[in-house]
């Protein structure tokens, strides 16, 4: 049988991250019942992005352009690439207005148990970019879960084995945290990963 408009509406919004049969019923019914301009609108601006949308061709994010204007900005320090799993990570980065070099994205992280491995990273992709000559270091800013460090420990594998220098963002206490409110692994982390002090004398 075939299911109904409705039905295939709802199992549609299921594809949705953390979105459940229960939630993609309530949005449903919202969006026919409460806004059906706002349900246009979506349908028609998610057309159009599956329409003119493409990966760049340098960092692998999404953009209209063959290359994005983040790539293409020669203000940017082309000389440090910051890998990192997804799109919103890097809007992440770059809202700290600290990193000024280049990005790559992997859009995905390292999961044996789902089958995510290396080539369906595409890291040989990654380690083609790496490798133009232009770039000096690499920093990995993937997620400190167990499939982001395997990741990270993949990548930086394969880019110290073309003579590429290779850091990986640190972990720590965060701003304005009070240990008594941090987790263990993150106390013992900071601990690990502790610096000298700065002689100001």
């Amino acid at each position: 049988m075939t299911p109904s408009a409705l039905d295939a509406l709802i199992e549609a919004l299921r594809c949705l991250p953390g979105v459940g049969p229960k939630s993609a019923q309530r949005m449903a019914y919202h969006l026919l019942q409460r806004d059906q301009k706002g349900a246009a609108r979506l349908a028609a601006s998610l057309g159009h992005a599956l329409d003119t949308l493409r990966h760049c061709a340098k960092c692998n994010t999404f953009t209209e352009q063959e290359i994005c204007q983040r790539c293409a900005n020669p203000q940017r320090d082309h000389r440090l690439l910051c890998v990192v799993e997804m799109p919103s990570d890097l809007a992440m980065l770059e809202q700290t207005h600290i990193f000024n070099g280049l990005y790559y994205v992997l859009m995905g992280r390292m999961s044996p148990l789902d089958g995510i491995g290396p080539r369906e990273l595409k890291l040989d992709k990654l380690v083609e970019r790496a490798s133009d000559g232009v770039v000096e270091e690499v920093i990995l800013a993937t997620n400190f879960t167990n499939e982001g460090e395997v990741t990270a420990h993949t990548v930086g594998e394969l880019l110290r084995a073309r003579g590429l220098k290779v850091s990986r963002i640190a972990r720590g206490v965060p701003v304005g945290g009070e240990l008594e409110h941090t987790d263990i692994g993150t106390i013992a982390q900071a601990l690990l990963e502790r610096r000298a002090v700065a002689d100001e004398t």
